[in-house]
């Protein structure tokens, strides 16, 4: 009798793993039956399971640094800058003293108040910081109560993890050598969990409803991290078809490398470049790891985020004339701040819309902020003469949003001038082509660029009227559809025709069915994340 069972969830780390279950079921901390000391008492025990709590993550952050790297590492360090955070940890304190309530009560309270405001957001990064905090809230109760964590650095070798949040803090303590494959229920391809399992090189799939509850501990699996199946109880074919592909896909993995420094040309000869999407200045060493040949999107919004203020135009300049100079002379094109929609920074005050996609945001924000948008351009201007800086515009739907632009940085020029201050003054300037208004006009608007970016991610959600994270609608959310593919076509036909190059830093930069077609078009340069660069440059080197 076939007992196999099949499930779905979504792949977030490439791969495939054949192995046995291991089921974490991690009950929430009950503290009803902590009583209220003193304010004082409960202040002391908030502060000691802090300090407690800051010296784990620090251990955890030096033991991942030597598994996941670096980058991978400042997930858990933005732990400890949210947990440093005086509102969060002072809103605590002044619910012990108003309230009269334990330290695990305040705990829960405040970190479920900043859990609800993140996860109400539409995107999923800031999505990721309730998961963050809920990870903090939850560890901060296990060390008030006395709880142990989970050791799961010690799971048998040939496990596959379940459980149904795997939280970074949790995924930190693994031991690739040790586990197959990871699935959980909740989170996605951005969340931190599966950031960290894809430096690790761990197969994981996500979204698997009911995780922990629906596969027996000991059972066997398979998971096929690039389809997002698990397979339960699988027939002997199904492990010596997965046992045959997983076999394959290490060869590939070892082959890929011989794509690092290799030149990007199709089979007919023809030039391409692959690029590097980072979101923090330190992400620049796993671009020039894997061969980027250039940055093709730095998102500056991440140095304006989990602060109280914006950052001053001296520690804008130092991150980015430190990705100029890490580049080494190749081309670093940096969006100016893309803030809005779905990215929201409280300091800056932005009114709450009906539907923010369409309101006050990015290029639309900047041009209101002058102030703001002015210190940003001066940091670049400085910065670029100690590389090959290039800004872009995000969300541009007018030439007049150009010429604005512009305009504001000849005043910075002038500025810069005015105070003896070096900076380049031949600097490019070009625009993100995201919206169907800009696609209508894009001739008008190739005119006043030095160069286009398709960005295909907010382009076909604008083109389609889909929202990417709503279920319903997601068969509508296709950067393949046809409508979308027109728009690409005719975007690339604008800029070939006005002499200027033309890049794309969507999710469908990389991907595979969709690059014929790009070069096919023209597509001058490929922007995608780190881990996607050999893979791409593979693709476009076996084209014709």
């Amino acid at each position: 009798m076939d007992n196999t069972k099949t499930y779905s969830g979504v792949a977030v780390s490439e791969g495939y793993g054949i192995g046995k279950a291991v089921v974490i079921k991690e009950a929430r901390p009950d503290y009803s039956g902590v009583a209220f000391s003193t304010a004082e008492k409960e202040c002391a025990r908030l502060d000691s399971a802090v300090a407690e709590y800051t010296a784990q993550t620090k251990a955890l952050i030096e033991a991942l640094k030597k598994e996941a790297g670096e980058k991978n590492a400042q997930i858990l360090e933005g732990h400890l800058v949210m947990l440093a955070d005086p509102f969060m940890i002072g809103q605590m304190k002044e619910n012990i003293n108003a309230a009269s309530v334990p330290a695990e009560k305040a705990v829960d309270e405040v970190c479920s108040m900043f859990c609800a405001m993140f996860s109400a957001a539409e995107d999923e990064l800031t999505r990721q910081r309730g998961t963050d905090v809920n990870d903090i809230k939850n560890s901060l109760l296990k060390i008030l109560l006395g709880i142990e964590e989970v050791d799961i650095s010690r799971v048998p070798a040939g496990s596959v993890l379940i459980t149904s949040d795997f939280t970074p803090s949790m995924t930190s303590k693994i031991n690739p050598q040790n586990v197959e494959a990871i699935i959980g229920e909740v989170g996605g391809v951005t969340s931190h969990s599966a950031i960290i399992a894809r430096a690790m090189g761990i197969p994981c799939v996500l979204g698997v409803a009911d995780a922990d509850h629906i596969f027996a501990p000991g059972e066997e699996l398979i998971v096929d991290a690039l389809k997002g199946v698990v397979i339960a109880s699988p027939s002997a074919g199904d492990v010596q078809k997965y046992t045959a592909l997983k076999e394959q896909e290490q060869q590939e993995r070892l082959l890929l490398k011989e794509y690092i420094n290799k030149p990007t040309v199709t089979k007919s000869g023809v030039k391409k470049a692959v690029y590097a999407n980072i979101a923090k200045a330190q992400d620049v060493h796993s671009a020039v790891v894997n061969g980027a040949e250039g940055i093709g999107l730095f998102r500056t919004e991440f140095l304006y985020m989990d602060r109280e203020d914006a950052p001053s135009e001296e520690e804008q300049f130092e991150a980015y004339s430190a990705v100029a100079k890490a580049m080494g002379g190749r081309e670093v094109i940096i969006r100016t701040l893309d803030v809005g929609g779905d990215k929201h920074i409280p300091y800056l005050q932005i009114e709450k819309e009906e539907n923010p996609f369409m309101g006050l945001r990015a290029i639309r924000y900047c041009l209101k902020d002058t102030a703001l948008f002015k210190t940003q351009l001066k940091a670049l201007l400085r910065a670029a003469c100690f590389g090959n800086i290039k800004i872009m515009l995000p969300l541009v739907c007018t030439v007049e949003e150009v010429q604005s632009a512009k305009a504001l940085l000849l005043e910075c020029m002038q500025e810069l001038d005015a105070q003896g201050t070096e900076y380049k003054k031949d600097i490019k300037l070009g625009i993100m082509m995201e919206t169907p208004a800009a696609v209508f006009v894009a001739d008008e608007l190739a005119a006043e660029s030095d160069f286009f970016s398709i960005g295909t991610n907010d382009l076909t959600g604008y083109t389609m009227a889909a929202d990417r994270g709503n279920r319903e609608v997601s068969y509508l959310y296709d950067s393949n559809n046809p409508a979308v593919l027109k728009a690409i076509q005719r975007i690339i036909e604008s800029a070939k025709k006005a002499g200027i190059p033309v890049g794309m830093c969507g999710e469908a930069a990389a991907d595979r069915n969709m690059i014929p077609k790009l070069i096919e078009w023209g597509l001058d340069e490929f922007s995608v994340s780190s881990s996607a660069i050999l893979k791409t440059r593979k693709a476009i080197c076996t084209c014709e």
